[in-house]
């Protein structure tokens, strides 16, 4: 198949690169055979030699951007996105959470009702992979995992391992169960897919202690001696509110980080981490929000994620723009709390960490969308986000005006400088789209190079 138009993507944390009427192939299982300026002699040699029926003409207006990644999903929670947002976290966890869960765990009709939706959200909004929490129980996540292949999202399926709660009627006995339902669901996830091709191949298993305050030093041993010995993924939640903070340091004497570090999760930690940062739900339950600009500048692998429920939107769009939001008001701050400090103590500050100092901790939208699309995948150990050969093609196809229509863009998009009714594929163009465009604007997207959503 060959897709013939302009692309868009983010392949370095403050490049956007525009590539205008390139032509680009992908082979018979889902990988880019070949990406090049339209009028190269190779790629007029494959269009004469491809039938009419296998060329698509991306039309002017639109262009084909990666994927969206989306790091942290509650999969369950998606069941009442949108409400309950008033608690502090670990009230919140029981008021919610945890019945909203084990309501999943006890209807297989209600939990596949969901993450049927839930999966063609996620195509609705342009997420074509995705990092998801899952519940307790076996089956469920089997479902979960089921339910995304069949879609057609990549979908890392994590089965909750927790044997401490606040839920008596929604908890695993015993550590000893807890470990033996996580090795088991390991083995079921791979005999599900072992009958797919490999390149089809679009969910697997995620280890997924909670967190601390649900997991016992006992569990949380065995699950990291589980995933050095199987290479499995391991996601978890981190410092994430005070209340939750407060309830590790009195339960365990030191912090939660500290405990993952003792229990067998320090090589992932040192040489293999990423952090999903969540900039909404921060905001609702965290006392404090991540200094973005300073894990970027240290050159730790950051991606965004929605972290519904906790965060209301399911849309990466909506990450994105927090991201910038939250970062701009961490940067006023900066700069309010420097200039009301004394001269020598801001020059200590400085040479303390001067990057900081002299560049800020502001991003711009371009580092948000490479976050959302690039930094993502490369979270995910997928070779996504960008377009080159031998890469899967991962992609969404985004109109933001048509030339019949103009001045009047697609969706919420108005251009009123049209002129002649046409727009060149600007930086501004893009960036007007980042800020404003959504769902309306999306009107395909593909994965390992099938369409799986039709806008």
């Amino acid at each position: 198949m060959l897709y013939r138009g302009d692309f868009v993507y983010t392949e370095n944390l403050c490049d956007l690169t525009i590539r205008r009427d390139y032509l680009l192939a992908v082979d018979t299982e889902g990988y880019i055979s070949h990406f090049d300026h339209a009028s190269t002699t190779c790629s007029h040699s494959l269009i004469s030699n491809e039938s009419d029926d296998h060329i698509v003409l991306i039309p002017p207006g639109s262009f084909i951007l990666p994927t969206f990644c989306d790091l942290h999903l509650h999969a369950p929670q998606f069941l009442y996105q949108g409400t309950g947002l008033h608690l502090p976290l670990m009230e919140w966890l029981n008021e919610y959470a945890f019945k909203a869960e084990e309501s999943l765990d006890q209807d297989v009709n209600l939990a596949r009702r969901v993450y049927t939706r839930l999966g063609e959200r996620l195509a609705e909004n342009g997420t074509g992979a995705v990092l998801l929490y899952g519940t307790i129980k076996e089956e469920t996540n089997l479902i979960l995992a089921e339910t995304m292949q069949q879609i057609g999202i990549r979908a890392f399926v994590g089965k909750l391992s927790m044997d401490i709660s606040t839920r008596p009627t929604y908890v695993e006995p015993t550590h000893i169960e807890s470990l033996a339902s996580a090795r088991s669901f390991i083995d079921r996830v791979a005999a599900f897919i072992s009958h797919i091709p490999d390149h089809a191949r679009l969910v697997e298993p995620v280890l997924t202690p909670r967190f601390v305050p649900t997991c016992s030093d006992a569990l949380l041993q065995g699950l990291g001696d589980l995933a050095a010995k199987t290479g499995v993924r391991v996601q978890s939640h981190l410092a994430e509110a005070r209340d939750q903070m407060k309830v590790v340091q009195e339960s365990r004497g030191m912090s939660d980080l500290e405990v993952f570090e003792r229990r067998n999760f320090r090589v992932l930690l040192d040489t293999e981490q990423a952090i999903a940062h969540c900039p909404l739900s921060n905001a609702y339950f965290s006392g404090r929000q991540l200094i973005l600009r300073e894990a970027l500048d240290r050159g730790v692998c950051v991606g965004l994620g929605t972290d519904v429920a906790g965060g209301y939107g399911i849309d990466i769009m909506g990450a994105m723009r927090w991201a910038v939001g939250v970062a701009r008001l961490s940067e006023g701050a900066r700069l309010e709390r420097s200039e009301g400090q004394a001269q020598a103590r801001v020059s200590r500050d400085k040479a303390a960490d001067p990057l900081i100092d002299t560049r800020g901790i502001s991003v711009d939208w371009k580092e948000a969308l490479y976050l959302g699309t690039r930094g993502g995948a490369l979270a995910l150990g997928l070779d996504s986000g960008v377009f080159k050969t031998g890469a899967p093609f991962d992609a969404q196809q985004i109109c933001v005006f048509n030339p019949s229509t103009m001045p009047y863009g697609t969706g919420p998009l108005d251009f009123f400088d049209s002129g002649d009714g046409y727009l060149d594929l600007s930086p501004e163009v893009i960036e007007k789209w980042w800020c404003l465009g959504d769902a309306r604007n999306r009107t395909g997207m593909w994965i390992q190079g099938k369409r799986v959503y039709f806008g």
